[in-house]
């Protein structure tokens, strides 16, 4: 009998629910010290996961999350980004 794949778990910085790690927003912090979205889910660095909602975001900016997480202060043209991509996200789903 075939063994199940695990599918990654990641928490929720806005709601604090774990969710299949494919379903979140990544932001990561490079070695470099930039902060920005991972796409693909693999650049190095220290990761940070949102949902795709905006009541994620508002909690996650609000109780200083992503900060407290990728031990940086995170540029608002970072937050913005994700505002969009968000938007994006409603008009194509």
């Amino acid at each position: 009998m075939p063994q199940k794949r695990k599918i990654p778990q990641r928490m929720c910085l806005g709601c604090r629910e774990n969710k299949n790690k494919r379903d979140l927003i990544r932001v990561v912090r490079t070695p470099e010290g930039k902060i920005e979205l991972d796409v693909t889910g693999k650049r190095a660095g220290r990761g940070a996961y949102i949902c795709p909602s905006a009541d994620c975001l508002k909690k996650a900016v609000k109780s200083k999350g992503l900060e407290k997480n990728l031990r940086t202060a995170v540029p608002e043209s970072i937050i913005n980004l994700l505002k969009e991509r968000l938007e994006e996200r409603k008009i194509v789903d």
